[in-house]
């Protein structure tokens, strides 16, 4: 997990292993647990799931939303 903040805007990541959970699970946990919300008001913030496989150790899932 990561927060990156340059000038306005607010980058959120969730960096998750497919293997051990569902795809999709790294956009969707920093929905649930509304992340973004301490950042809400300051500018732009972007939420971003990343998702690796453990087996062939590369990025195969990618989701971003900005609020």
């Amino acid at each position: 997990d990561m927060t990156v903040k340059l000038n306005e805007h607010t980058w959120l990541f969730e960096f998750k292993v497919v293997e051990l959970v569902p795809k999709g699970k790294a956009i969707e946990q920093l929905r649930e647990r509304n992340y973004a919300q301490k950042y809400l008001g300051s500018g732009s913030v972007h939420l971003v799931g990343v998702e690796f496989s453990k087996d062939e150790r590369n990025i195969v899932g990618f989701d971003t939303q900005t609020m």
